[in-house]
C-alpha cells in the first residue's frame, strides 16, 4: 500500500475555527490544524459512579473457539479444527520437501485463528461484528462523521449494518461511532506536542449518536508527539463507561521530534501493551464487560514486535487494515501485513471516496471481506 497522499481542503466552523489537512492523510485526511485556543484539558472528575453489577458468568470457550475457527475459515473436517478445541498448538502437515522418499507429516504452527487470553463473559467479539463510522465533528475531511448531519450519518449507518447482517446471518452487527478525540497537528501547539485534544461536549455528541443506534463508541487517539501514557488518564471518565472502547493510530505516533505527517510513525508491542493495561485496570476497577483496542495498520513498520502484544481477559485487541487503495490493493495490504502478523482479531477500513480513485473504481464487497483469512470483525467506513 502507497503512502497516503496529503489532502489540501479548506473548512469553516462557524466564523472562527480554520481546519487544515495537512501531511500524509492515514485516514485521508484524518489530520488537521485547530487555532490553539480551542485545546482542552479534560476534567479528571467522573460525571457518575459505576453501578456495582453481580459477578459474571463464565464464557463459554468451546463457542468462542468455534467462531474463532469459523472466522480463520478452518472446516470442521479438519484436524486443526478438533486440535484447535482441544488445546493443541500444532498440527499435522504433509512433508512437501523436495526429494522426500516417504511422505511424512511435519508439525506447523497455523497462524490463525490467534492463541490469545480468554475474554471475560460479555466480550463483544467474535460473538458480535463491529460496524463503524469514522471521523471528527468538525472536519469535513476527516470521515462521514463530519461529512454529513447526524441524521444523514445515522441512516447510513443503519444502512450498512443491514447490509452487513444479510451478507452473515450468523453474526449480529454491532454499530459503533469511532470519533477522532485527539487529533495529530501540523503545529506543535503550546506544549509542541503537535496533538489536540477536542472538548467533552464532542464526545458526549458521539455517545448520545451511538444511544440512536444501539451501539459503542470507540475514542480514537493520535499522539502526535504525545504518548498514550500522557492522553489515556485524561479520559478516564469515559473509559468508565462500559459502551467506550479505543483506537490507536501509529501513524502518528512520533519520535525524535519529527512532526506528524512527515513520516509515517510507529507504535511498538509496549505501547500497546500498555494502553491495554491501563484500559484493563479500569475494567477490573469498576466491573465492566471487556473493552476493545483498536490498532489501525497499513505497512508493517506501523506496528512492531506483534508476537509480544498481549490481549487480556479485560481487553480485546482488533489490528485494523485501513490503508486505502483499489480492491485487489487493498486484499494485497491485508494479507501483507495483517494476515501474517496474528494478534487476536482482525479489522478493515473502507473510504467511500479514496477506494474510488482508481480504477476499478469500487469499494470490496462483504462478500469479498469475508473470504479474507482471518474474516475481518471489525469493519470501519471513512
Amino acid at each position: 500500500m502507497n503512502k497516503k497522499k496529503a489532502l489540501l481542503p479548506l473548512t469553516s466552523f462557524g466564523a472562527r475555527i480554520l481546519l487544515a489537512v495537512a501531511g500524509i492523510a492515514a485516514a485521508a485526511g484524518a489530520f488537521f490544524i485547530l487555532p490553539a485556543w480551542f485545546s482542552v484539558s479534560y476534567s479528571s472528575e467522573a460525571t457518575s459512579t459505576p453501578a456495582a453489577v453481580k459477578p459474571l458468568p463464565q464464557l463459554d470457550k468451546v463457542a468462542y473457539d468455534a467462531r474463532l475457527l469459523a472466522l480463520a475459515h478452518v472446516a470442521t473436517s479438519s484436524p486443526w479444527y478438533a486440535g484447535f478445541l482441544a488445546g493443541a498448538t500444532t498440527t499435522l502437515q504433509a512433508d512437501a520437501s523436495v526429494g522426500s522418499p516417504t511422505s511424512t507429516s511435519v508439525g506447523v504452527v497455523p497462524l490463525w485463528p490467534a492463541r490469545a487470553a480468554y475474554p471475560n463473559y460479555g466480550a463483544l467479539l467474535p460473538f458480535n461484528r463491529v460496524v463503524a463510522y469514522y471521523g471528527n465533528f468538525y472536519s469535513k475531511q476527516m470521515g462521514v462523521l463530519g461529512e454529513y448531519s447526524e441524521e444523514v450519518v445515522l441512516e447510513k449507518l443503519r444502512a450498512e449494518v443491514a447490509v452487513w447482517e444479510a451478507a452473515d446471518p450468523t453474526t449480529p452487527v454491532v454499530p459503533a461511532i469511532e470519533y477522532i478525540d485527539v487529533t495529530a497537528q501540523a503545529a506543535g501547539g503550546k506544549d509542541g506536542k503537535y496533538r489536540l485534544r477536542m472538548p467533552d461536549s464532542q464526545i458526549d455528541k458521539a455517545l448520545e449518536m451511538s444511544k440512536k443506534v444501539d451501539g459503542i463508541v470507540i475514542l480514537d487517539i493520535q499522539v502526535g508527539l504525545s504518548t498514550a501514557q500522557e492522553e489515556l488518564p485524561l479520559l478516564d471518565k469515559y473509559w468508565a463507561m462500559p459502551q467506550v472502547h479505543l483506537a490507536l493510530d501509529p501513524e502518528f505516533a512520533m519520535h525524535g521530534g519529527t512532526p506528524p505527517g512527515r513520516v509515517i510513525g510507529t507504535m511498538s508491542a509496549e505501547d500497546i501493551n500498555w494502553a491495554a493495561q491501563y484500559l484493563a485496570k479500569i475494567v477490573r476497577d469498576n466491573n465492566l464487560p471487556p473493552k476493545i483496542l483498536v490498532v489501525h495498520r497499513f505497512t508493517e513498520e506501523m506496528v512492531t514486535g506483534y508476537k509480544r502484544i498481549r490481549p487480556l481477559p479485560e481487553v480485546q485487541i482488533v489490528v485494523q487494515m485501513d490503508g486505502w487503495g483499489f480492491a485487489a490493493k487493498k486484499i494485497n495490504t491485508y494479507n501483507v501485513v495483517v494476515y501474517p502478523e496474528p494478534v487476536q482479531f482482525a479489522g478493515l477500513k473502507l473510504f467511500y471516496k479514496n477506494d474510488l480513485k482508481q480504477e476499478p473504481s469500487r469499494l470490496l464487497t462483504p462478500q469479498e471481506i469475508l473470504r479474507l483469512t482471518p474474516s475481518p470483525i471489525f469493519i470501519q467506513y471513512q
